[in-house]
């Protein structure tokens, strides 16, 4: 019996073939396995299908595979879990009755005369339509999914001299293009980059990633994405000294790098920030005030995406840019909340992602209207009591707000520094006390919002410009699980 097959190239290539003379194979990628003869043709069928299961199993995700049997053919689709579905199966073209020797004219009529009147009239057996009804088990005949006729029946004719004996052939039905596909889904698994698997990897042994390898490059999907419309992060703690300002320049630094969008810090301040003073500075002094001054001529249709470079100042390292807080040391302006919509307004024509920096009045307008502007909360504290009891009464302040504040407030994520305090630092002591109470703030918040990320103790975050790069391999992993944690909220 003549088999035939169509790759289908969504799934591994799979053939389960019974044939004529009892016996019966499953062929695996070209590779070919006998199948245990059975008393029937259904427990053939059957242990074909074991053989299919099994290789499901194996891969942990369903298998397509083509069935040939002296029925007819078609296709299943097969799980790991045993379930098994019916895509289609169409019957072969019913099989004639030997034929009588060539007659002579004078035997011809009663011949066929007496064939006919033998045979009890029956209807031609026909193609089965495909269902796709799913089947559990190997046990309840899934293939095929109906009963097939297997032998042709000759129709009834009237009798006369030239009557000659008439069988009916199937129609031949074929499958729409609309159900398959040529292309492959299934993602393809990189080989492992780190640690011993990526040694091996590299020396010609291809290994797969360690759990910690494919849980980093989650993390960098997910910050790797690019939303529909800008994205407005806060950075928000009524304490000072909670590690904010490096906040924002870390989730800056990483969603800038790894996403490639568009991203600026925006420090907004009510008195004279310190997000200027621990970024770079270009070659200009231009702050917040002076982008709203010129906001009309910035968000005209004529205007270049090149002129903002006017008014911000660009990380080189980082690949992101700072808006600066006014530094009038006279300190006789206070941003007010149409300003802030009037600067968001125009942040937001040219830049995709806008993480703002944050000052510790909660009452103030541009601080009201900064989380009017918000589309994810990110709350930072570090291991020390009063920061901890500042973040939870911010929480709170927002959450007894109800509407969009309180939502903010529950989806929020905090990150929870261990110490960004140089005299911490020098004392071992003070360093374990400091992770302990990390955890136990964090610890705390843990019911109460989306997510909590631990960040480790770094000096490099403690003084002067902050830059990734600069960090320890630990504390760049943190930030990128911290930034993937935000992200997520988007």
């Amino acid at each position: 019996m003549s088999t035939t097959s169509t790759e289908v190239l969504a799934f591994p290539n799979i053939r389960a073939i019974v044939r004529d003379n009892g016996t019966a194979e499953v062929v695996v990628a070209g590779n070919s396995r006998i199948v245990s003869a059975g008393e029937s043709l259904q427990d053939l069928r059957n242990n074909a299908l074991a053989l299919v299961v099994g290789e499901a199993q194996t891969l942990n995700r369903p298998v397509r595979v083509q069935i040939e049997d002296p029925e007819g053919h078609g296709e299943l689709i097969v799980h790991p879990d045993n379930r098994i579905e019916s895509v289609s199966y169409e019957a072969r073209p019913a099989r004639r009755r030997a034929e009588a020797p060539e007659p002579t004219p004078e035997r011809a009529a009663p011949a066929v005369i007496e064939t006919v009147r033998a045979l009890a009239p029956e209807p031609a057996a026909g193609p089965v339509e495909p269902t796709a009804a799913a089947v559990v088990g190997v046990d309840r005949q899934p293939w095929p999914p109906n009963p097939v006729a297997s032998e042709a029946v000759t129709a009834p004719v009237a009798s006369g001299p030239e009557t000659a004996v008439v069988t009916e052939e199937p129609p031949v039905t074929r499958r729409s293009l609309k159900e398959t596909s040529f292309l492959v889904s299934a993602p393809v698994l990189e080989p492992a980059t780190q640690g011993w698997r990526g040694a091996l990897t590299r020396l010609g042994f291809r290994m797969d990633p360690s759990a910690e390898e494919l849980s980093e490059r989650e993390d960098i999907r997910t910050v790797s994405q690019h939303w529909p419309g800008p994205r407005t992060i806060a950075v928000v703690n009524r304490k000072g000294g909670a590690n904010k300002t490096p906040t924002v320049v870390m989730l800056s630094a990483i969603l800038a790098r790894y996403s490639g969008a568009a991203t600026v810090a925006w420090d907004n301040n009510e008195s004279q920030g310190t997000l200027g003073w621990r970024t770079e500075k270009g070659a200009h002094d231009r702050s917040v005030l002076d982008l709203i001054d010129s906001s009309t001529e910035l968000l005209s249709p004529s205007t270049n995406a090149a002129e903002i470079a006017k008014f911000v100042h660009h990380q080189t390292a980082d690949k992101f840019d700072v808006l600066r807080s006014d530094e009038n040391e006279e300190g006789d302006h206070e941003v007010t909340a149409e300003e802030v919509d009037i600067a968001h307004q125009v942040l937001t024509r040219y830049y995709r992602l806008v993480v703002m920096d944050s000052g510790n009045t909660a009452r103030a307008a541009n601080w009201r209207r900064m989380i009017h502007h918000t589309n994810q909360l990110v709350v930072p504290v570090t291991a020390i009591e009063d920061r901890a009891e500042a973040a939870r009464l911010t929480l709170q302040t927002l959450e007894s707000r109800g509407g969009q504040d309180a939502e903010l407030a529950r989806n929020a994520v905090v990150i929870v520094s261990e110490s960004t305090d140089a005299k911490r630092a020098m004392s071992g002591d003070a360093l374990k006390r400091a992770k302990d109470e990390a955890q136990r703030i964090a610890d705390g918040f843990e019911a109460f919002v989306r997510a909590v990320v631990r960040i480790p103790y770094d000096p490099a975050l403690v003084n002067g410009p902050i830059r990734y790069e600069a960090l320890q391999p630990a504390t760049q992993r943190a930030w990128l699980a911290a930034a993937a944690a935000v992200a997520k909220g988007f």
